[in-house]
């Protein structure tokens, strides 16, 4: 290769490098929970709580994001498979939750209470909550959205 063409590829191959540096940089300073309920997290599966009740030990330690009805209250912040089995105190069909510290701070908690929300958070199958109640844990939940599905 001659000395010309070298220096002609020494711009281009400075300038990929620098745009993958700086896309690394920008992924770890990512704010999760600024995201929008579009945008694609580091989630390693999205799984139905029928999976979960079933499988928990798959899932154990993994990122996931799971459907469910939202009960908040002390001694029972829990994601159920349905608001009857709330209702019902099934709590075999339900997750203990525990939101990142700063989910907690950007959002009010109390509107999610009694709903069906979408959240993103890592799988503890040791942890089973309050007395331990409940399936596991989904601890340090980073995404907290309502589900709205209109027919």
């Amino acid at each position: 290769m001659n000395m010309t063409r070298k220096l002609y590829l020494l711009p281009v191959f400075l300038l990929i490098v620098t745009v993958t540096a700086c896309g690394q940089a920008n992924k770890g300073s990512v704010d999760e929970t600024e995201m929008l309920p579009y945008q694609l997290l580091d989630v390693k599966e999205n799984v139905s709580l029928v999976k979960l009740i079933a499988n928990p030990e798959k899932y154990n330690g993994k990122r996931i994001q799971v459907i469910g009805y939202l009960h908040l209250e002390f001694e029972g912040k829990a994601i159920y498979l349905h608001e009857e089995d709330f209702k019902h105190a099934i709590s075999e069909n339900s997750f203990w939750v525990n939101f990142s510290s700063k989910l907690a701070e950007k959002q009010d908690l109390k509107k999610f209470n009694n709903k069906y929300v979408i959240v993103i958070g890592t799988f503890n199958a040791n942890e089973r909550g309050h007395m331990g109640m409940f399936g596991g844990t989904l601890d340090n939940i980073v995404r907290l959205d309502l589900w709205d599905f209109q027919r």
